[in-house]
């Protein structure tokens, strides 16, 4: 599928799929999406100086890896970090990201760029308090058990792959979180949430990010 580097309104880039008139990110703000949806409605739910284990659907740019890594530091969390990807992105599509230089952390370029070179299926310890693994994995074939405290499902849209948002994936999710645990996303269509409550999530929506009136919040009991 071709694919391009395009700039959303905040000015970072993201990719866009042509075939599917897709984006890896909202064409309103890449970073904005990024830290309305999951730093302010997902990691902001744990107190500093938490471990936290997150997994992400969709590791894509690295984007939101990146952005959590960044606020693990201010916030003294001990972050271990799993995101799952059937289809990495090129070396030449990652010289193109300007997240760096968007959020102003020149000085972890390095860690950006690592991130993206760490090998698939195996820990990479980012710093002492942010481990991270990249699985090349589709996502009906995840199957962990209790793991994890929060996770970030950022898979395409459902009008263009609606097969990653039904009842099977959600049931995947649920298990796949400890008690209590949280799973945000983007998105917020009635068969969705109905598909999060059927498998026994609860499910609440909230303010989406800017140019998506609403997103949702689903919580492991």
């Amino acid at each position: 599928m071709q694919r391009k580097i395009i700039v959303t309104n905040d000015g970072s880039v993201t990719i866009h799929i042509e075939e599917w008139d897709e984006s890896y990110h909202s064409k309103h703000g890449a970073i904005q999406e990024a830290y309305h949806v999951f730093i302010k409605n997902g990691l902001d739910n744990f107190r500093d100086n938490d471990s936290v284990s997150i997994l992400e659907i969709g590791f894509g740019t690295g984007l939101n890896a990146f952005i959590t890594f960044l606020e693990a530091k201010k916030r003294n969390l001990s972050i271990n970090y799993v995101g799952v990807e059937a289809y990495p992105i090129s070396s030449e599509e990652v010289n193109q990201l300007n997240y760096v230089e968007e959020l102003k952390a020149s000085e972890f370029q390095l860690t950006f760029n690592l991130m993206h070179k760490a090998d698939w299926d195996k820990e990479f310890e980012v710093n002492n308090t942010f481990k991270l693994t990249k699985r090349k994995q589709f996502f009906k074939d995840i199957r962990d058990k209790e793991k994890y405290n929060l996770i970030y499902f950022d898979a395409f849209g459902f009008n263009v792959q609606p097969e990653l948002w039904n009842e099977e994936i959600f049931k995947k999710m649920f298990d796949a979180l400890l008690p209590n645990g949280i799973l945000v996303t983007y998105a917020c269509r009635s068969s969705i949430k109905r598909a999060m409550l059927s498998v026994g999530f609860q499910v609440e929506k909230l303010p989406g990010a800017p140019g998506k009136r609403e997103m949702l919040r689903a919580i492991k009991n």
